[in-house]
């Protein structure tokens, strides 16, 4: 368990900025197995998606302020993502780019909630380096990256810019793995060199796994939350640790779910939690998302 002596964060005044990717979610439920080269009765839906609008959307629902630096194209799909985001309290701050198209993830949900994601991220991989500077004034108290962003190439300049300029000017600094795939394309050591000096990391077992494990992520990082799904979470800074156990829900789809965990944690946090306090909110808030459809809060 975490040592009582471990201080929490003073709350800020400030917001919190997320960075990386804003999508749109064409959902596909399906209650029985799918049948390869014939039909599989599903039921589909448009939804908001992108791992940083949904933390924006959860972190706007604990009551936070929160800023999303993501790109749009300039279309019907990317007006309709930001009047959402609006409507829910997310201030998008990200640029919208001529001749690209909004991002557009299809998710297959089978019938034991799991899913499967085919992304295409569009504007998402032109997130320009500009946009970052101009997105930090004012300054925010803490910055959430999602790691898609570096995983794009195209947008990879951007988050490590957002991580450089969100450490020199002394904010609280969180990534998200993203996702066990194509972490293990670009490796394990250029991500964690790019994320090198940030105050904590949240990933899967699979995310972990893919990074080389918990104390090579220490390595370049201050502490890590791992999540283990339906078992709960766990947190280390190499010397301190807590867990936090996990609560007995009925699983409707697991998408958003980790960004929710993160929105939970910032939150707690920010409100000035003790660490194993914020690990039971973070889980608290992906067992939350995990009862719903979507990868959204209700009122997103």
């Amino acid at each position: 368990m975490s040592d009582s002596t471990t201080p929490a964060v003073e709350a800020a005044p400030s917001d919190v900025m997320v960075v990386g990717d804003l999508m749109v979610d064409v959902v596909a439920v399906h209650k029985d197995p799918l049948n390869p080269g014939s039909d599989t009765p599903a039921r589909v839906r448009l939804n908001g998606g992108g791992s940083a609008a949904n933390t924006a959307s959860w972190l706007a629902a604990l009551g936070e302020r929160p800023r999303l630096l993501a790109a749009t194209g300039d279309d019907d799909l990317g007006a309709r993502a930001r009047n959402e985001l609006a409507a829910a309290g997310v201030d998008v701050v990200g640029p919208t780019l001529a001749d690209e198209a909004t991002g557009t993830c299809v998710v297959l949900v089978g019938p034991d909630g799991e899913r499967t994601m085919l992304p295409d991220r569009g504007a998402n991989d032109r997130l320009p380096v500009s946009a970052v500077i101009e997105s930090l004034d004012p300054l925010p108290g803490w910055v959430h990256l999602s790691g898609y962003a570096l995983l794009g190439e195209g947008s990879r300049n951007a988050g490590k810019a957002a991580i450089s300029a969100a450490l020199a000017a002394g904010c609280t600094v969180s990534v998200d793995a993203a996702s066990a795939a194509p972490l293990k394309s670009v490796g394990a050591s250029a991500f964690l060199d790019w994320i090198e000096g940030a105050d904590i990391v949240f990933a899967n077992d699979a995310e972990i796994e893919a990074l080389g494990g918990v104390a090579a992520v220490l390595g370049k990082v201050a502490s890590v939350a791992v999540k283990h799904g339906s078992a709960g979470a766990t947190w280390t800074d190499g010397v301190d640790s807590a867990v936090a156990d996990g609560l007995p829900v009925d699983l409707a789809d697991s998408t958003g779910a980790g960004d929710a965990f993160a929105a939970g944690w910032i939150a707690a946090r920010r409100a000035g939690d003790e660490v194993e306090a914020a690990l039971n909110a973070a889980v608290a808030a992906g067992a939350t998302a995990v009862t719903r459809q979507g990868a959204r809060p209700a009122t997103a």
